[in-house]
C-alpha cells in the first residue's frame, strides 16, 4: 500500500512550485523476497530516526535499538538544505518536482498500527484481513523538514493498493483485494 502527499521543506502546503513542493510517499511492502537495504553498516538508505507512537526515536547510528530491517529503503529529497548525512536522493527524473520515499517491510514494530509484522504476512497463500491505523503509522514516520520549522500538516491525498513492477522483462502480478474500506474517526 503506497500513501501520498505533497508539502514543502519548511512545512507549508504544496502551491503548484515544482522546485519547492516535494511529493512524498510512504509505502509498505509485502513481498517477502525484498530485502532491506537499511543497514547500521551503511545508514544512507535509512530514515534518520525511527519514531515509535508514543513519539520517542531512535537514531540509525544506535546499531542496537535501530530497527533496520522494518526499512526496504529511504531516500531524502534533493532539495533539502539540512539533510543529514549519508543519504541518497530520490530519483530526480520520474517525477517534475522533488520527491521523498520511505519503503517499509513487515516488522514488529508496525503491529501498533495494525501493519504486518512479520515477512509473508498477506502474501501468496495467507490470505489476511487488516485493519490499519494509516493515519497514526503517517504520523510517526519521519519525513525531512527544514528545522526550525513550524511540522506540517500531513494530509494524505492519494492511496495506492496494489503491485509495482520494474526492471524484470515479462513479470506478471495478481493482486486481489476483495473489500476495502476507509474509516475516518470523528
Amino acid at each position: 500500500m503506497d500513501i501520498g502527499s505533497c508539502w514543502k521543506n519548511n512545512g507549508k502546503s504544496c502551491d503548484g512550485n515544482v522546485t519547492t513542493d516535494v511529493t512524498r510517499y510512504s509505502e509498505m511492502i509485502l513481498n517477502p523476497e525484498t530485502p532491506s537495504w537499511c543497514k547500521p553498516d551503511s545508514p544512507k538508505l535509512c530514515p534518520p530516526y525511527h519514531i515509535f507512537p508514543n513519539g520517542s526515536r531512535i537514531h540509525r547510528n544506535d546499531t542496537i535499538r535501530f530497527p533496520y530491517e522494518a526499512y526496504h529503503m529511504y531516500c531524502a529529497p534533493g532539495n533539502g538544505e539540512h539533510i543529514e548525512e549519508p543519504n541518497v536522493h530520490c530519483d530526480p527524473y520520474s517525477n517534475p518536482q522533488p520527491q521523498e520515499i520511505l519503503q517499509i517491510l513487515p516488522h514488529p514494530v508496525w503491529g501498533d498500527y495494525g501493519y504486518p509484522t512479520r515477512k509473508g504476512d498477506g502474501w501468496i497463500g495467507d490470505p489476511t484481513t487488516w485493519e490499519l491505523d494509516v493515519g497514526n503509522l503517517s504520523q510517526s514516520l519521519y519525513f525531512y523538514q527544514d528545522p526550525g520549522t513550524t511540522p506540517a500538516r500531513r494530509k494524505w491525498t492519494s492511496i495506492n493498493l496494489g503491485t509495482e513492477i520494474y526492471k524484470d522483462p515479462n513479470q506478471v502480478a495478481e493482486w486481489t483485494v476483495t473489500d476495502f474500506d476507509i474509516l475516518v474517526p470523528k
